[in-house]
């Protein structure tokens, strides 16, 4: 099985975290630079390519699973690949920008419509050649690979299309959005015919305990057992917490696992109801 990462940027260091939370750790020293590594799972390796590449080096079998951005996989389609899960980082939009306005007073552009016969510069030609395609605008497209900001400062283009997270880039290159293409983020894809196979079942079983765990948290306390049906009931979402105690005495321990937005509540009415060596920690993996 192999399995492809991107080899650097913004999806590079949250992929290798996720696969190393999931017990899938490369086996390359820190601050080594490999094209691949073994992991601890025998017969596993992964290789790290470029992010744009993933979706081909997936379907032609040169990788088996691979971790990309929902942009990518839109910008080089196959058939053959299958997105298996959302992971829920690297999240950012793909959006057309122009020239602030108030930058270029003399020739404006605020909508999508004024850019009928114009060139867009961008590092994602089909997206952009489909979106407008089927908006029933004519565009030139100027295939840029980076500085996409630049193009319309320097008369090579009259807009872009881009990948933006905060939108602070835009905005420091005087550049303002006129419509959003696509939401995107980081996604675990399959060829289709490794989709069910056994190993692919316990890679995605393991990615998603990773993602199961992330915004909950295990908390741990002592508590009268004389309140505990009380208990049970302020502990969210859960049927029942795991109950330890001795028969006969008058505490019992308590485990409950509760969504971190809940943290804060929960313990006030914990509290309230006598618990005591209140323990919260972090979830590495929740395997349901």
């Amino acid at each position: 099985m192999r399995i492809a990462l991107p080899n650097k940027g913004r999806l590079h260091d949250s992929s290798s975290d996720l696969l190393s939370r999931a017990g899938l750790q490369a086996k390359k020293k820190r601050g080594e630079r490999k094209l691949w590594s073994d992991t601890i799972i025998p017969d596993t390796t992964i290789i790290y390519v470029r992010s744009e590449d993933i979706p081909r080096y997936v379907s032609s079998g040169s990788a088996d699973i691979g971790i990309t951005g929902h942009d990518q996989l839109e910008e080089n389609k196959f058939d053959n690949v299958v997105e298996l899960l959302d992971l829920n980082f690297g999240k950012c939009q793909m959006v057309i920008a122009s020239i602030d306005p108030r930058i270029d007073p003399q020739t404006p552009i605020t909508s999508i419509d004024q850019l009928q016969g114009k060139r867009i510069a961008t590092e994602f030609p089909n997206i952009t050649n489909n979106f407008f395609e089927q908006k029933g605008i004519d565009i030139v497209i100027i295939q840029v690979g980076g500085a996409t900001e630049l193009a319309p400062h320097v008369d090579m283009a009259d807009a872009i299309v881009d990948i933006v997270s905060t939108g602070e880039t835009l905005r420091s290159n005087n550049l303002v959005t006129l419509e959003k293409i696509l939401d995107s983020s980081a996604r675990l894809v399959v060829r289709e015919d490794m989709k069910n196979s056994t190993l692919t079942q316990q890679i995605t079983a393991a990615i998603q305990s990773v993602i199961h765990a992330e915004k909950k948290r295990y908390i741990m306390m002592n508590a009268p057992r004389e309140n505990l049906e009380n208990i049970k009931r302020v502990i969210p979402g859960l049927s029942g917490p795991t109950v330890i105690g001795t028969s006969g005495t008058s505490t019992v321990a308590i485990h409950a696992v509760v969504d971190e937005k809940d943290v804060f509540g929960t313990i006030s009415a914990l509290q309230e109801q006598g618990a005591t060596g209140i323990l919260v920690t972090a979830i590495e993996r929740l395997i349901d």
